[in-house]
């Protein structure tokens, strides 16, 4: 790729083209994004027309924006009009409403029309991120129609692994992948080969769902009916692998407690950065003052035992790192469709063995580290290490269970992460640590 950047600044501009065209297109976009924006702009336009908008599919965001802003309006069509429908609309939807009219202009009326019915689908919806180009046919057909049918019109189709089966009124009655056609007898028709029974999702169904049925199903693509159950598009294995990025990036935002942002971290700014983080450090630290309050509130305890205070960063941590081992077992398992809304008490009480296991070695081994080794007297050494076997307790069921009340209230599972779980499991942690040693150690309240 050096080497065809050389070629195009000493404007060899054929033998450039050539050498681009042996270049696989995902290869020249990540080398397009390494180079500075006149290459960029010089590169893309050397391109063969063919190639231009499959490279362009692929650029990232800013990239895409540079060149749409230096090329000209006759390149802009035709990048426009070679794209997929699917690609076309997410490209517009990341953009500025003027740099989308300025696109849509370039665009021929009947694909503008397309584009804009896509447009007003719900963000995150089935609507949004299927395609057009998908390959029908009619029960009558027999097998030799049909493959001349999918000769004719397919090469302008995204995929034709998979054929539609619909009627005269556009209703999806079944689906048959070209494998079987291929191996099917000419004279055979298409109603009696198609499969009956398939998968379809409706234009509003959630993205984050329809994700979960091509994990469980094996979906290569899924066809997209509107309430009429008429066929309307279908969404491919591409996109999909698209949108699981985008969830898991988005959940790993919100578990380290910021808004989820969508920009490479390196093209974001530092304001934008901050922007994104401070929320959730200003919650959690106000959050943070209860635990402030527990201890002020116990502070003649402290005051009696002084070495207690040397416990509760352990207690404090212990308990967070347990909460949050429990949290993200479930919010995983909640993403991925192994865990249901109706399995808390399950969690629960998985949870709850799991920490009383877990809980009894940690108190077994703290005991003896304590007792037998910082030489700590007897009962102290009892108290912090009960305190320490229900924290854990504790910790694991709230990690557990405040997940599931997140999804039951329609609300980001990975909210209740390890942050915000660290902050309420601290506040219960203290109070359990304080509340047993007054009854233990007979200490003033």
């Amino acid at each position: 790729m050096e080497n065809i950047l050389k070629l195009i600044n000493e404007k060899k501009f054929i033998e450039a083209k050539e050498r681009l065209e042996k270049e696989n297109v995902v290869d020249i976009a990540s080398f397009l994004e390494g180079i500075d924006k006149e290459s960029v702009v010089k590169t893309f336009r050397v391109l063969p027309k063919d190639m231009a908008a499959d490279v362009f599919a692929y650029l990232d965001h800013e990239e895409r924006m540079h060149i749409i802003n230096s090329i000209t309006d006759s390149e802009i069509s035709n990048i426009i009009n070679d794209l997929y429908i699917d690609d076309t609309v997410d490209f517009l939807e990341e953009l500025p409403a003027n740099v989308v009219k300025k696109v849509l202009k370039n665009t021929d009326e009947t694909k503008r029309k397309i584009i804009n019915n896509f447009l007003n689908y719900p963000d995150s919806s089935a609507g949004s991120i299927m395609t057009i180009e998908y390959a029908d046919l009619k029960q009558s057909m027999t097998v030799s129609d049909a493959i001349n049918h999918i000769k004719k019109t397919g090469i302008d189709k995204e995929t034709i692994n998979t054929c539609y089966v619909i009627d005269n009124n556009r209703v999806l009655l079944g689906i048959i992948s070209l494998r079987k056609l291929i191996l099917s007898s000419n004279d055979i028709l298409i109603e009696d080969l198609m499969k009956k029974e398939f998968i379809s999702v409706n234009t509003l169904d959630d993205q984050e769902n329809i994700a979960h049925l091509f994990k469980k199903y094996d979906l290569l693509s899924i066809p997209v009916t509107d309430n009429e159950k008429r066929l309307v598009g279908i969404i491919t294995i591409d996109d999909i692998v698209d949108i699981i990025d985008q969830e898991n990036t988005e959940d790993f935002q919100i578990m380290a407690g910021m808004e989820p942002n969508e920009e490479e971290y390196l093209k974001t700014s530092v304001w934008d950065l901050a922007k994104h983080r401070i929320l959730w450090l200003l919650v959690l630290m106000i959050s943070a003052t209860f635990t402030g309050n527990i201890i002020r509130h116990f502070e003649d305890v402290l005051s009696s035992v002084v070495i207690l205070a040397s416990f509760i960063p352990m207690l404090m941590d212990t308990g967070g790192n347990a909460g949050s081992q429990s949290s993200t077992l479930v919010i995983r398992g909640l993403a991925l469709g192994e865990i249901k809304l109706s399995d808390g008490f399950k969690v629960m009480f998985k949870e709850f063995r799991v920490s009383l296991l877990t809980g009894s070695i940690l108190a077994i081994v703290n005991f003896i580290r304590i007792y037998f080794f910082e030489k700590v007297s007897f009962l102290i050494s009892l108290t912090v290490c009960i305190s320490l076997f229900f924290t854990v307790i504790v910790a694991k069921l709230v990690g557990g269970i405040l997940p599931i009340i997140a999804k039951k209230l329609k609300l980001d599972p990975a909210i209740m992460a390890s942050p915000l779980i660290t902050t309420i499991v601290d506040a219960i942690a203290l109070t359990l640590f304080f509340s047993l040693s007054v009854v233990l150690l007979n200490l003033p309240v």
